[in-house]
């Protein structure tokens, strides 16, 4: 699964995303943000104009259970769409690398067999970056699930201070998951609850609920778990918890990355809402550069604060590219986080969007545990200060288009 993590008023408020490993810098990226945890200034977004959601007989298709009961109607035509060269080349590039697991996966959103893909994927193969844009408008159609109308936050990879070694300055823990800690999957023990799973721990005889973050602070799991590394700013590291993976800048200078490991089951509260509504920040701070910096301002007060979000993130060490919920590498500006019960993972997206930054065609490779409904994303911006300046503010309206092979809208039974 994906991480937690997501974007400005959000990445706090109620975002998420899943497990992903942070990728190598790619060429041409801009330099990490400061290891001292400082971020740079969101990124003033550029405003456009989304296209107009197509009627629809249904709602928003969140209470729905998935894609297909949701109900779906055809969009525009592809080559319509405001979609650059290069974005497209992105996107193209991305939907490659999903292909392996696009064709062999069952979609939980029921539009699509994996049989339905293979003609696209193969044609993917043999197609250049140049006539990406082609390549869309040739094997996929878009189509609206449910009203059509989305909300994007933004994720990334941060860069946190740390050490191997506590010290004085490193005194926050980064824990590895603890041995204690039990996953059950529900659905081998009841049909009806598959694809559900909880966790907790054994005491006695008796499955009870993991240890929430005020415990875990207190040492709860100190003889359990691994420390990974020790970090020097707490408001840092339950930032590297909301995004779910990010890179430690350790005092030798060397860089380790860690990603997702397991998380403690208890639900995740957006602790950005919570300073909004008690008046500590104002609408204009609750990016997420402003939410840290108030935090960093009042550490006691922040403390309580953090502690009412339960929710604990542990991690792994990692050595390879980042890789989403499919088990495949991510790509800054082309991957997106989904609910797959409405997008089929490693499908491509176009999101019409209030702001040019987040308009274009996506691939969907990750999920996040606020990442919930027909038109909810979480758009991934990979490493450094571009990508925090971007995911820290990104907050966008418009509305989204799935985009499936051609002829999918026609085999589903009227009104699904």
């Amino acid at each position: 699964m994906r991480i937690w993590g997501a974007a400005a008023l959000i990445l706090f408020l109620a975002s998420c995303s899943g497990a992903i490993v942070p990728p190598p810098i790619e060429r041409g990226a801009p330099s990490r943000a400061p290891a001292s945890g400082g971020l740079p200034p969101a990124r003033q977004p550029t405003p456009a104009t989304p296209i107009v959601p197509m009627p629809s007989g249904g709602g928003a298709g969140g209470g729905a259970g998935s894609a297909a009961l949701a109900g779906l109607v055809a969009g525009p035509a592809i080559a319509s769409l405001p979609v650059s060269d290069a974005q497209a080349a992105r996107a193209l590039d991305a939907f490659r690398t999903s292909c392996p697991s696009l064709v062999r996966r069952a979609d939980a959103s029921g539009l699509t067999t994996g049989a339905d893909w293979q003609p696209a994927c193969d044609a993917a193969n043999a197609v250049s970056d140049r006539d990406a844009r082609a390549f869309f408008s040739r094997w996929f159609e878009a189509d609206q699930v449910g009203d059509g109308r989305a909300y994007a936050t933004g994720y990334f990879i941060p860069e946190v201070r740390a050490s191997r070694q506590r010290s004085h300055g490193y005194e926050v823990p980064i824990y590895g998951r603890p041995a204690d800690l039990v996953d059950v999957d529900l659905g081998q023990f009841v049909d009806s609850l598959n694809g559900k799973k909880i966790r907790g721990r054994v005491s006695g005889d008796t499955l009870v609920p993991y240890y929430d973050r005020s415990e875990i602070e207190a040492g709860a799991i100190a003889n359990s778990a691994p420390v990974i590394a020790w970090g020097a700013d707490p408001a840092a590291v339950v930032f590297l918890q909301v995004q779910g993976s990010g890179e430690l800048r350790l005092r030798d200078g060397s860089i380790m990355r860690v990603g997702y490991a397991d998380q403690n089951g208890r639900d995740y509260t957006g602790i950005g809402k919570l300073m909004l509504d008690r008046g500590l920040i104002g609408h204009g701070e609750a990016s997420m550069q402003g939410i840290v910096a108030w935090l960093r301002a009042h550490p006691d007060q922040g403390r309580e604060i953090m502690q009412e979000n339960q929710s604990f993130v542990f991690f792994r060490p990692l050595d390879g590219p980042a890789v989403g919920a499919l088990g495949l590498p991510v790509a800054g500006g082309a991957s997106i986080a989904v609910d797959p019960k409405f997008v089929p993972m490693g499908a491509p997206v176009f999101l019409s969007m209030d702001r040019t930054d987040a308009t274009g065609i996506w691939i969907a490779q990750d999920t996040g545990g606020a990442i919930k409904g027909a038109n909810r994303f979480d758009t991934f911006w990979g490493a450094g200060d571009n990508a925090a300046a971007i995911a820290g503010g990104m907050s966008a309206h418009g509305t989204a288009f799935v985009l499936l092979p051609k002829g999918t809208l026609a085999r589903l039974p009227a009104g699904g």
